[in-house]
């Protein structure tokens, strides 16, 4: 996989600017954490949003969303959105204030 630098600046700015939220490469793509909590992530194509496993269904209710899995083991929680509704705005936007709202109350991990 590749970064898509383009679609990195579009998540950062659904995200917001929270002063705990930072980034790395990880995975191929780009990471955002808060707190050091992995909050969602970007790669070409697709991006990736924790959205946790109480908003996980209502999450994947949303066109162009699909359950996580890494290795073929499912992700509960973690969700991927690709395909051309990667462009929409208020899906990503919805996807990162349900992620937001789930990784904030995950306590903060050291550096």
């Amino acid at each position: 996989m590749t970064r898509d630098p383009g679609l990195e600046a579009q998540l950062a700015e659904d995200f917001g600017h929270p002063g705990s939220l930072s980034g790395r490469a990880m995975f191929g793509g780009w990471c955002f954490l808060l707190n050091g909590n992995m909050l969602g992530a970007a790669r070409a194509g697709r991006a990736m949003f924790r959205v946790g496993r109480a908003a996980e269904a209502d999450a994947l209710t949303l066109p162009g969303t699909q359950p996580m899995s890494q290795g073929g083991r499912a992700r509960p929680g973690f969700l991927w959105l690709s395909g051309p509704l990667l462009s929409d705005d208020g899906i990503r936007r919805r996807l990162a204030a349900m992620a937001l709202a789930h990784v904030s109350t995950l306590p903060p991990k050291d550096a």
